[in-house]
């Protein structure tokens, strides 16, 4: 049995049939909470009935298949079932409400809707629930890697394999088209950074309807004959406990996972298996980044987006001398730091991070005026704001639309949010530009206290004191850039992948909220 097919060309389900060809046997899911396993001549002969069964319900090459499950080997079943035939898969975020998912299914005009029965989708999309597609399928015999015979090839490369919808952050999520060849060249960009090999065991405890748990954690996993553990609840102590148990090579998750982790207690000798842990999603402060490394365990920082997948990624040697960067850009795709025409900046100058090459969306689904602005000639446009420095290393300093100007000077919010994560009292930031009549703009920050108190609580020991906050600033951050306000809030509202939607922090304010002496632009250094 040959090698999975490597060419431009490739249908991803084809994948699945060669890995069960070659070690039918080995273990390509995990599951966490039950430690069932799942072998990959298993794997592939679920993802064959399913094929089976979809076409007999009139699934077609084209037709929209929405899934709707939790982290189960189901779901990846599904996935290279609908490559297999040609159907186009639209992973749900299973923690919308139901009108957001009927809205997304609307919108993609879903033939059917494979959904857990706890999930509601809402909507006039035909729907299959879970318990009903197993039960219809024939009985397997176990450890044969095809109980029903492979379907025949939908064609791959070009053909649209997933419709993915944006994370939201600053509003109405779009639907990116994603290619058989994008999903192709990210493995190989993974196997390329992760040194994936058929002895790995990732972890995977980000959600798989997330491109990162989904394309950049578990499809590349199987691509490279690895084993997947699936971790559908994410538990900051008993996910050190499973990659004990389950001597986990590599962990892959969002900075909010890794800072709650420390903030529980690591336990070292529950990551003596693991040759690093990965994070995108959102910058990882460099703190967390060093807080690891003391036990032994280097920290990757990653940065993609669901239109690109892996954009830049650190390597073990520069995991501590470059931490707080994104890294070097992948091999397959070729990024740049670019003005508004989409002209190269040179080395420490912000820009817009532009990308292209094979790793690149198709476009978005039915928006060709959304796509179009979203690249300039053959550039897609992120969105985000990077610096580069001499070595090529990229780092974020924030979104183009969150930059907010404030008398005449440009403010990144996430610099200032670095700055204010180093206070002890805060354990997370988040800075947003409101209207300001002298200034044009201010900053407003919204900041989690470190040991869960507000302003004021019975216990004084855990007050986080605002003001005292706002002059700690001074001498840190050039007078233009201090918030005029802090807010503080229990928690910053996140997407499934840990990025802060901070349209929906804009305009909350609360008792808790204190205003600055309003610096104005060259006050303070």
């Amino acid at each position: 049995m040959p090698e999975p097919d490597r060419s431009p060309s490739v249908n991803v389900g084809s994948w699945l049939a060669a890995r069960a060809g070659l070690h039918p046997s080995r273990p390509a899911l995990i599951v966490d909470a039950t430690g069932e396993r799942v072998d990959y001549a298993e794997l592939n002969g679920l993802a064959n009935r399913v094929a089976q069964l979809l076409l007999r319900r009139g699934v077609k090459p084209g037709d929209r298949l929405a899934l709707a499950l939790h982290s189960e080997p189901l779901y990846l079943a599904v996935y290279f079932a609908a490559a297999k035939i040609g159907a186009i898969l639209i992973p749900l975020n299973t923690r919308l409400a139901a009108p957001e998912l009927a809205a997304q299914l609307l919108d993609a005009e879903a033939t059917l809707a494979i959904r857990a029965s706890d999930i509601e989708v809402g909507g006039q999309t035909p729907e299959l629930l879970r318990d009903d597609l197993v039960n219809a399928l024939p009985p397997a015999s176990r450890g044969q890697a095809d109980d029903v015979g492979e379907p025949p090839l939908a064609p791959g490369g070009e053909a649209p394999q997933v419709l993915m919808y944006t994370s939201g952050t600053t509003g109405r999520p779009k639907g990116a088209v994603l290619p058989h060849r994008k999903t192709l060249f990210n493995c190989l960009n993974a196997e390329r950074y992760f040194g994936l090999g058929e002895d790995d065991i990732v972890a995977a405890p980000v959600p798989l309807f997330h491109s990162y748990g989904l394309k950049i954690l578990s499809v590349p996993a199987l691509f490279a004959g690895a084993s997947v553990l699936l971790v559908d609840r994410f538990d900051p102590l008993g996910l050190q406990q499973s990659l004990a148990r389950e001597r986990a090579t590599l962990l892959g998750g969002v900075p909010v996972m890794l800072r709650r982790m420390l903030r529980a207690g690591l336990e070292p000798a529950c990551f003596e298996s693991l040759r690093f842990a990965f994070s995108a999603g959102a910058p990882l402060d460099a703190d967390t980044i060093r807080a690891y490394a003391e036990i032994g365990v280097p920290v990757l920082q990653g940065y993609g987006q669901t239109e690109t997948s892996i954009l830049c990624c650190v390597d073990p040697e520069h995991a501590l001398s470059k931490a707080g960067s994104v890294g070097r850009p992948v091999e397959h795709g070729e990024v740049r730091i670019g003005d508004a025409e989409g002209r190269e900046v040179a080395a420490g100058v912000s820009g817009e991070v532009l990308v292209r090459g094979p790793i690149c969306m198709l476009g978005y689904w039915r928006q060709p005026e959304a796509t179009r602005a979203a690249r300039i000639g053959e550039w897609h446009r992120t969105g985000d704001l990077g610096v580069r420095d001499a070595d090529g290393f990229v780092t974020l300093v924030g979104r183009l639309k969150e930059m907010y100007i404030s008398g005449g000077e440009n403010v990144y919010p996430a610099e200032v949010e670095r700055v204010l994560e180093e206070h002890p009292d805060v354990a997370e930031a988040a800075v947003v530009g409101i209207a300001d009549p002298e200034w044009g703009e201010v900053g407003r920050a919204y900041v989690v206290a470190a040991h869960g108190g507000r302003t004021g609580p019975a216990d004084p020991a855990q007050a986080l004191d605002v003001d005292a906050l706002l002059d700690w600033t001074r001498g840190r951050l050039a007078g233009f850039k201090r918030p005029r306000e802090v807010v503080v809030v229990d928690e910053l509202p996140r997407t499934a992948s840990g990025k802060v939607q901070k349209h929906l922090l804009e305009g909350r304010r609360s008792a808790d909220a204190a205003r600055g002496d309003g610096a104005a632009p060259g006050d303070g250094v």
